[in-house]
C-alpha cells in the first residue's frame, strides 16, 4: 500500500504483478474501494503491471470537501499516471470508475492506449435521482442505501451467499463524504459527446443482472466508438468481477491478447 500525495488530495494506491510489465490500471465504483479486483487479479496473464487506486473520497484515500465534478476525479487519476509514469496503459474502469476512463482517454491519449468500459455509461441516472440519493445519505447515512445497493450490485445466487456481508460492509464504511461527492459528479457528467469522438480500441463488459446499468445501457456508450466490441457476463450483477471473476478474467485476457497488449 502506497500513497501520492498530489497536494490537494492524497491517493491510495497498489501496484501488484510485474514490475516492468505492461501497465493496466483499474478504477473502481462508488461505494468500493481497490479490493474490487481482488477476485480476478490471480486469474490474469503474467507480464502485467497491475495499478489499481482508491478515488478521491474511498478507502485509504483522503477525503476533501464534497461535492466533487468529473473533471477533478479525471485529473486525479491523470496526476496519479503522471506520478506514476504510466503510459499507454489500458484503462479499466468499473461505472463511475468508467466515466473516469472515458473522460482520461479524451484528455490524455499518451496514458491510455485502450479501454474497458464496464458497467459504466456516457450518462448515468438523472440529477433529480442522485439529489434525492444525496439528501438521503446527509439524513439517514450509508446505512440506508445498503440493502437497495446490494440489490443492483448483485445477483440473486451471489446476494443469497455469505459473503453479501463482506460488501455491505465495504459500502457502509466508505466515508458518506466520499460517496456524496462522487455521487455529485456523476449527476453533473454526460459524455456522449466527448466519447464518441474517440477512436481506440475498445470493450465494454455488462452483467445481465445489473441493476444499476443495464447492458442496453453500457451497449449503447461502447458503441459511440467505432470499432468498440461487447462481452455479456451471464450471471453478472453491477459488479461481475466479484460475482463472476472466472468469466471477467477471461474477458479481459481476450481483449488484451485481441489488442496485442500481453
Amino acid at each position: 500500500m502506497q500513497i501520492a500525495d498530489l497536494g490537494d488530495v492524497q491517493l491510495h494506491y497498489r501496484i501488484d504483478g510485474d514490475p516492468n510489465g505492461v501497465p493496466v490500471v483499474f478504477s473502481n465504483s462508488l461505494g468500493t474501494d481497490l479490493r474490487l479486483w481482488d477476485g480476478i487479479l490471480p486469474l490474469l496473464p503474467a507480464g502485467l503491471k497491475l495499478i489499481r487506486y482508491d478515488m478521491r473520497g474511498h478507502g485509504l484515500s483522503s477525503v476533501p470537501p464534497a461535492p466533487y465534478s468529473m473533471g477533478t476525479l479525471v485529473r486525479d487519476a491523470e496526476r496519479l499516471l503522471d506520478y506514476l509514469e504510466i503510459r499507454d496503459c489500458l484503462f479499466v474502469g468499473l461505472s463511475i470508475g468508467g466515466m473516469i476512463a472515458q473522460g482520461l482517454a479524451v484528455k490524455r491519449l499518451d496514458q491510455v492506449r485502450a479501454l474497458v468500459l464496464s458497467n459504466t455509461a456516457a450518462k448515468i441516472g438523472t440529477p433529480q435521482i442522485w439529489a434525492e440519493r444525496i439528501a438521503r445519505i446527509e439524513a439517514e447515512g450509508l446505512g440506508a442505501l445498503a440493502d437497495a445497493t446490494m440489490q443492483r450490485w448483485f445477483g440473486k445466487a451471489f446476494r443469497d451467499s455469505p459473503e453479501l456481508q463482506l460488501w455491505r460492509n465495504m459500502l457502509v464504511r466508505q466515508p458518506a463524504e466520499g460517496y456524496i461527492g462522487c455521487a455529485a459528479a456523476i449527476s453533473g457528467t454526460d459524455f456522449y459527446t466527448p466519447t464518441s469522438g474517440l477512436r481506440l480500441p475498445t470493450m465494454g463488459i455488462a452483467g445481465d443482472a445489473d441493476g444499476a446499468t443495464p447492458p442496453d445501457l453500457v451497449r449503447e456508450t461502447v458503441d459511440l466508438i467505432p470499432g468498440s466490441t461487447f462481452r455479456l457476463i451471464r450471471g453478472g450483477g453491477h459488479l461481475p468481477c466479484v460475482d463472476q471473476p472466472q468469466a471477467y478474467a477471461r474477458a479481459l485476457t481476450d481483449f488484451l491478447r485481441d489488442i496485442g497488449h500481453i
